[in-house]
């Protein structure tokens, strides 16, 4: 039974320590700083420029869709739509989209196209330098045919 315990243990230590494993913890890890920086570009940021057009808490933006709605929290009655959360939950997301997509992704992208490129242009060049080398030893044989039967036929 140790047997047991020692391989669920072996196959427990070897699942951590696998490369998937850290590098999601790690993600983890920086997504939730990343959250943080975010809530607080919405809350410094885009908060204060919709308050120029209204409140700064997004959250007091409802609509009655049954009356009467007065008072707020666990004193409210009637029925509230609280589209301004939604608003507020939507602009998060789409804040923390572009900066993931716009500081993260499209780097990315654009170093391993680089990367890709340099990749292609070596290989296209051992492959000229190849096909130059197979021409050159074609044409040093076929001189060698040819002053082979040259010096046959003078002989």
């Amino acid at each position: 039974m140790s047997e047991k315990k020692e391989s669920v243990w072996q196959g427990f230590k070897a699942f951590l320590m696998r490369g998937n494993v850290v590098d999601l913890a790690v993600a983890v890890v920086i997504g939730a700083a990343f959250t943080n920086i975010v809530n607080a570009v919405v809350k410094g940021v885009i908060n204060p420029l919709v308050g120029a057009f209204g409140t700064k808490n997004l959250d007091s933006y409802s609509s009655c869709l049954k009356g009467p709605c007065e008072g707020t929290g666990d004193t409210a009655t009637g029925v509230r739509i609280l589209w301004g959360s939604v608003l507020g939950a939507t602009l998060q997301f789409a804040i923390t989209a572009a900066v993931v997509y716009f500081l993260m992704v499209l780097p990315m992208a654009k170093y391993l196209a680089r990367v890709e490129d340099r990749r292609k242009a070596r290989e296209g060049t051992k492959e000229l330098v190849e096909v130059t080398e197979l021409e050159v030893l074609k044409e040093i044989r076929d001189e060698l045919v040819s002053q082979r039967g040259a010096g046959r036929g003078e002989a």
